[in-house]
């Protein structure tokens, strides 16, 4: 989690062979209360850092490097909600 935005794009190019416009790359700590995200907004790229005071980021439980979330469910990650569980219109539901 020290890295900087050089170090972190230089992580993405050797993961995903490069980084993509319209893409965000997301990196957390081990106790997923931080996290820092790499944005390609078609211009450059920029970092951003997100630490929860109380709980943990929800991640997925398969532990795939490669997944695909809506623009809500982004955000809700990035605000530390359950992103798996949105529906249509950003509705939280239980499953």
């Amino acid at each position: 989690m020290r890295m900087g935005s050089e170090a972190a794009l230089a992580r993405v190019v050797s993961v995903f062979g490069a980084a993509h416009p319209h893409h965000a790359y997301v990196f957390a700590n081990r106790r997923a209360n931080r996290m820092k995200a790499l944005v390609h907004d078609g211009i450059g790229v920029w970092l951003v850092a997100r630490r929860l005071n109380a709980g943990k980021f929800v991640w997925t439980s398969q532990g795939s490097v490669n997944l695909q979330l809506s623009r809500t469910q982004l955000d809700a990650l990035v605000l530390g909600l359950p992103w798996q569980l949105l529906g249509e219109a950003g509705v939280i539901r239980v499953i």
